[in-house]
């Protein structure tokens, strides 16, 4: 005959490890997606916490109804979270590039939904988002994914202290480096591009009767298309750098580090 200390004792060894996974896996890249249905990332989340759920540190006994539990079921909702969004950051440093490039090529009006994070994004950062989903699932970036978070029950144990201020910094920290990435990213393109305006501008001041805007629009088009097709290799190149700082920016954000 099982004791209610026996039941608690195994519903909490799987509770808390499933609430910071299902939280992970709704706000991570890829497995967040929009498009995935709900069903199905419930059953991910199931399968991961089976799998996990053995190997990690042993877990306190505290039972789930009580008011220490629900603060622990909130923090570990939280840590979940957190972690998928620093990862899922990577992603947003191609879209805000993808944004830049769009702006100077004059196709910042032309959108499309995202439906991983269900907002609309302009075409060119679409196609960068497509393209780094397929080089994300050809890294086994998914894999890794699974890694950090089983990882994260060690740097990050079930317990009464959650990410803490170091864990916070970290992630301010790793937010802020999304922009001056996608600078970084988006530069050669833009400077290609700001050198075409420029010389469209010298063009229409030294033949004002030309038609600057119905010349210009479509051939910094055709040169935007030109100079993304050749920073292309570069730009997955940077993608893969960006998701290793991302990997390595979370181990970080635990007490002990990495």
């Amino acid at each position: 005959m099982l004791s209610s200390a026996q039941i608690a004792a195994w519903l909490a060894a799987g509770l808390w490890p499933f609430l910071r996974i299902s939280a992970f896996i709704t706000a991570a890249p890829v497995f967040g997606n929009r498009l995935i249905p709900a069903r199905v990332r419930m059953g991910v989340a199931l399968t991961l916490t089976v799998v996990i759920a053995p190997v990690i540190p042993p877990v306190p006994l505290i039972d789930p109804v009580s008011a220490p539990g629900l603060l622990l079921a909130i923090q570990q909702l939280l840590i979940g979270a957190a972690l998928g969004f620093a990862l899922r950051l990577v992603f947003a440093v191609l879209e805000i590039g993808g944004q830049l490039i769009a702006q100077m090529m004059g196709l910042g009006f032309a959108v499309l939904v995202d439906p991983q994070n269900g907002i609309d994004v302009p075409v060119v950062s679409r196609l960068y988002l497509i393209l780094a989903t397929l080089v994300f699932l050809n890294l086994n970036g998914h894999l890794a994914v699974v890694e950090v978070l089983s990882d994260s029950f060690v740097t990050l144990p079930v317990a009464s202290q959650g990410l803490g201020q170091r864990g916070l910094w970290a992630l301010v920290i790793h937010a802020g480096w999304v922009f001056s990435s996608a600078v970084r990213m988006a530069l050669p393109a833009i400077i290609a591009l700001f050198i075409v305006n420029l010389a469209f501008g010298v063009m229409a001041r030294a033949a004002p009767q030309l038609n600057i805007f119905a010349v210009g629009f479509p051939l910094t088009l055709i040169f935007g298309f030109f100079v993304m097709l050749l920073t292309l290799p570069s730009t997955l190149t940077q993608f893969e750098s960006f998701f290793d700082f991302s990997i390595a920016a979370v181990r970080l954000m635990g007490p002990q580090g990495n």
